[in-house]
């Protein structure tokens, strides 16, 4: 693991219900998504603009070779990829299999160790979505106060953090954290073209929040290493750097999609208090 999506629709919706959309248009979205032309692309992926021209416009049928070949130029996620083969008229060549598959269990393993080792620090997993896939014993601990709808399956972890009724309120830094969450979001809608993840951004954009970043604070902000989260809790303001940790080689579209948040104290306090609120949840 190396420390650092739904379907494209763009492409799709030009085609009528029920009617699978040509290659050259997922193609051509896939292109204009990447701000390439016909010529760029086509010297990325050695192949005749005239070509490249042909297969977009469905007057040339592309090889398997090629699909993969544009797709990885596109640097196209893998279940993208997927539905690019299939429109070309192939098999899907990457599968998509539930964590809990037996064939990922050693990942999986990889995901639990990684979550228990980080204790009495919080860490959890999601996947493209932002949805929670695991946690450690920890992060539950934080989240006293939290409306209990937030909290049901599948729960969003972006929605749990900004949302009113959920961490909302108790950020310390909600200006801060609400524009460094919504630019994580807008990078991974640029790599994906993913339009759930929009919408996602489009509606925690619109919650309401107070501005909490006066002239001073907003000064030093260039000065610190890392956007922390700070959270208002019953052991005062605990503080937070974070790290997020990928699959470096998957060939699973579970796999690829799926990122592990590990957050780390950033001062000697939010260490203290962390452990003391796991000593007493595991005292009873």
């Amino acid at each position: 693991m190396n420390t650092c999506s739904a379907p494209s629709s763009t492409a799709a919706a030009t085609s009528a219900p029920g009617m699978r959309a040509p290659f050259g248009e997922h193609l051509r979205h896939w292109r204009q998504h990447r701000r390439l032309s016909q010529q760029g692309l086509a010297l990325e992926a050695d192949i005749s603009t005239r070509h490249l021209s042909y297969v977009e416009t469905g007057r040339a049928q592309p090889s398997r070779e090629m699909v993969l070949r544009l797709a990885e130029r596109l640097s196209v996620p893998l279940r993208e990829r997927n539905a690019l083969l299939v429109a070309a008229g192939f098999a899907p060549m990457y599968q998509a299999r539930p964590l809990d598959h037996p064939d990922l269990a050693a990942a999986r393993q990889a995901v639990d160790l990684v979550l228990k080792g980080h204790e009495p620090n919080p860490a959890l997993a999601v996947n493209r979505h932002w949805n929670l896939v695991a946690a450690n014993t920890v992060v539950p601990l934080l989240l006293d106060g939290v409306a209990p709808w937030l909290l049901e399956p599948p729960v969003n972890v972006l929605r749990l953090s900004l949302h009113p009724e959920g961490l909302g309120p108790r950020l310390a830094n909600a200006a801060h954290w609400r524009a460094h969450l919504l630019h994580r979001l807008q990078q991974q809608i640029a790599a994906t073209a993913d339009g759930e993840l929009q919408a996602l951004h489009d509606e925690i954009a619109a919650y309401p929040f107070k501005e909490d970043v006066p002239s001073a604070a907003a000064a030093s902000a260039a000065s610190l290493i890392a956007v922390p989260f700070e959270l208002n809790t019953r052991l005062g303001k605990l503080s937070f750097i974070s790290t997020i940790t990928i699959f470096g080689t998957p060939v699973d579209v579970t796999l690829q999609e799926l990122a592990v948040e590990s957050f780390f104290p950033a001062n000697a306090q939010t260490q203290l208090a962390l452990q003391q609120l796991q000593q007493k949840h595991r005292s009873g």
